[in-house]
This record gives structure tokens, sequence and C-alpha cells, in this order.
């Protein structure tokens, strides 16, 4: 019987449900509907709670003619009656965002495999836990204390400001000790000292891009993009393919994100995003990291999408495996 797999997706991506190749979930939902599997959707506002137990409506979704779409009847369901679920909404993780987490708290996952925990997803900010590995950071600070903010800045000279909760870019600033803008970005960001940010030493490189690593489980792609700046700008904030090129990763990196791969994998954070400059890792992405395959294919010349899903494959058979030798062992 073939599994039943739940992509809890975001609100834009179902607004625009067709297969469009620059979507990480479209590309995911394809490959599985094109092997066999069962496959529905919903969004954050699909989740509730009834008889204190993770429920969703959903809708069925299917392929033709190499597209995808879905059957607009929304059912409502257990969560537990999905032998999967992908859980991928974008951020920013706001408060609609920790209560959607919050329905899993009421899911068995020894039952139902989902990639990624919410529970633990809920548990971990993509740059604020880039602590958990201080031997892979670059020197950085969490706080919004104008002070600390400007003498960390004072000291390294050269900065990056993030907000702690969005994505894409959106709210990251370059820090300099001579711009005479710098409190106002500071006060603007902290909202006047009542809202943390992090601030990392600027890591020269990053005037080459990024490199993003990708994880899967335990398992570090042997593919690596690098995203570059787009122009006049400091960072990568235009989905082009002119800002994309295929890279190799060192062994310091490969090390690195295995090491990275190992402890997240453990707390069922199997989907993962490294973005790392100068061997370095500024950020850890495990809310709905994209997997740049239209990018690496045409890089590479390879269909990335086959490497992806024999590994996703692989996790699934070694859940469902684990669960059969408990029954017949009970």
């Amino acid at each position: 019987m073939s599994k039943k797999i739940l992509f809890i997706i975001d609100d834009i991506e179902l607004k625009y449900f067709e297969f469009n190749d620059l979507v990480t979930n479209f590309w995911f939902i394809k490959e599985f509907l094109k092997r066999n599997y069962k496959v529905s959707i919903a969004i954050k506002s699909d989740l509730f709670i009834e008889n204190a137990k993770g429920c969703a409506f959903s809708m069925e979704a299917y392929i033709k003619d190499e597209d995808i779409f879905y059957k607009k009847e929304k059912s409502k369901n257990l969560i537990n009656d999905f032998d999967i679920v992908f859980f991928r909404p974008d951020p920013p993780v706001d408060i609609n965002y920790i209560n959607a987490c919050y329905v899993f708290d009421y899911v068995d996952k020894t039952k139902t495999l989902v990639f990624n925990d919410p529970t633990e997803v809920k548990n971990f900010n993509e740059k604020f836990h880039i602590n958990y590995f201080p031997e892979f950071a670059p020197k950085n600070i969490v706080s919004s204390s104008m002070k600390v903010i400007m003498d960390f800045v004072e000291k390294n000279k050269e900065a990056i400001l993030k907000p702690l909760n969005r994505c894409f870019g959106s709210g990251v600033y370059y820090l300099n000790n001579e711009d005479k803008n710098l409190i106002t970005i500071i006060n603007a960001m902290t909202e006047n000292g009542k809202t943390p940010v992090m601030v990392q030493e600027y890591l020269p490189e990053a005037k080459n891009g990024d490199k993003r690593v990708l994880i899967i489980g335990e398992t570090v792609l042997d593919r690596c993009i690098q995203k570059l700046p787009a122009e006049h700008n400091f960072k990568f904030s235009v989905h082009s393919d002119k800002y994309f090129k295929g890279v190799e990763l060192t062994e310091n990196e490969k090390a690195m994100a295995q090491k990275i791969a190992q402890e997240l994998s453990k707390r069922g954070i199997y989907l993962v995003g490294l973005d790392v400059i100068s061997e370095k890792v500024i950020e850890i992405n495990v809310t709905s990291p994209c997997y740049f395959i239209r990018e690496i294919n045409q890089n590479y010349g390879i269909h990335f999408e086959d490497k992806i899903m024999a590994c996703l494959e692989e996790i699934i058979e070694k859940h469902f495996s684990k669960e059969r030798t408990y029954a017949v062992n009970k």
C-alpha cells in the first residue's frame, strides 16, 4: 500500500499551486506523486486540535501532464492518519507559525514520520542557534542593547545585523562603525531596544557570496551552489540564474556539515540548509530550506531530484522498518 504524505506548505504556494521549478516544495510533491505516494496539502491555518489530537483539513494533490494540481474539496483528518508529514511553511516565525507548531505536540511521531519535527523547529532559531556549534560560527552577539551592539561594531569595524525570525535576507543590514546612520539602523531594527537581533562579524569573503550546503538526515549532499550578491548589494537578494554558480565543498566544510547533520537528525530535523562563508556557518536553515534543485541541475547537468528522493526514501524506509520490527516484537 502506498504511503500517505501531508505537505504543510506556505500560503503563497497554495495560491500559485502549479509546478514551478524554483520552489522546493513543488519538486518534492511532484517527485513523490511520480513515485505513487498519495500526497495531500494543507497550510498552517488548516491545522487544529480536536479531542486532544492534532488534525488538519487537507486537499488531495495529483499530477497531470507533468504539472501538479489539487482537488478543491477539503477533508478532515487526524494528522496521524498520514504516514509522513513535511512541515515546510516559510517564515516569519510569528505567533501563527508557533501555534501551528504546537499542534504537533498532539501528534504521535512514532507513528507518523515528520520532516522537520515542528516541536524542534519551534525550539530552534535559524540565526540564534548557530551558537549550538560555536566552533563553526563567526563571532556574534544576540542583543537588543544599543551599547552591546555598538561595542561589537566598534570592535569589529564591520558587521552584519539580522532579525531573528525572517528569511530570504529580509531586514539584513551591513554595519560599519563609521556609518553616520548606524544608530538609526540599530534603533529601527531593535525597535528602540525592545527586540533582540543577531549581529555577526563581517566576513570579507562575503563579497563572493555564500555557499548553500544541503543536508538530508545525516547525509551531506555533494552538490553545492554559491549564491552571489546582487548588483549594488552586499548579499544575495535576487533569485536569478546569473547569481548562482556551482562550487565544491572543502574537506573542512564537509566535516563541519556532517557534525551538524548528526546532531540535528537526532532532533528530528532532517532537512537542513547551511549558509557558509569562509568555512563558517552564518545560518542554519530548518524551517523550509530551499534546495535550489533547478540551479544545481543547470550547473552540473544532473537530475538532482533523484539523489534527493533516494535520501528521503532511505529515511522513510528506515523509519517504517523500525516500526514494523517494534510491532512484531510487541
